[in-house]
């Protein structure tokens, strides 16, 4: 009878939060997409995932936020490299949940569950917050995850990998550098408005992000 490892409830527990992450980080954009056709019937579809806050789904999009903090502040890895990006992500996605970004024009008034006039220091931490996010769900596929014990020439399953966290990794820095050039850029912004450019892109990001961390989570091209 092989000897069970006492440290085997721990490793579970890791592989766990890892998927609890990334599936939660991939429902995000969708849960919101479903709620807005079922319950915002007449009303303007937001430009960005954040101005879902002012939305019937604004409570589920915070609620989400703060569980994937949640998830990131109970997370520690396996150095500590990955315990303070873990706690900086969770930081930085209670930032994202509680200081809501503007308001602005996108829709009408009685469309919207909240009214808020223009916050100029909210609005700032809110994107702050979102870059910074984004910007550590890249570190962890490209940097931490691609980390490993074996010594040598990197193969098989780990090399798969590797090549799906690196991937993962680079796509969520381009929706990020995509996302502030559109915002930027006032003709490319009028240009695609209708193609909702932003939450499209953070929906890629959040799928590459979510993807990633499953992929972590031994979801997929485990180890025989």
């Amino acid at each position: 009878m092989t000897e069970s490892n006492p440290n085997d409830k721990y490793v579970i527990s890791f592989l766990t939060l890892r998927k609890a992450v990334g599936i939660s980080g991939m429902a995000l954009p969708f849960v919101l997409l479903v709620g807005y056709f079922l319950f915002e019937k007449g009303c303007k579809f937001p430009p960005s995932i954040s101005h879902f806050y002012y939305t019937d789904m604004g409570n589920l999009f915070v609620g989400i936020l703060c569980a994937v903090a949640l998830f990131l502040f109970t997370y520690n890895g396996y150095d500590k490299r990955d315990m303070i990006a873990s706690k900086l992500g969770g930081t930085f996605a209670v930032i994202v949940a509680m200081f809501p970004t503007n308001f602005g024009k996108y829709t009408l008034d009685e469309c919207s569950r909240i009214t808020q006039q223009s916050n100029t220091f909210s609005n700032a931490m809110h994107y702050g917050g979102a870059v910074l996010l984004f910007s550590t769900f890249a570190y962890f596929s490209l940097v931490l995850f691609v980390k490993s014990s074996q010594e040598g020439d990197i193969h098989g399953q780990k090399l798969i990998r590797n090549y799906i966290y690196k991937t993962c990794g680079w796509t969520i820095v381009v929706c990020i550098v995509a996302i502030a050039l559109i915002g930027l850029i006032d003709s490319w912004y009028q240009a695609l408005k209708h193609l909702k450019p932003t939450y499209v892109l953070e929906t890629i990001a959040l799928l590459a992000f979510g993807y990633s961390w499953l992929i972590k989570g031994e979801t997929f091209f485990k180890d025989e």
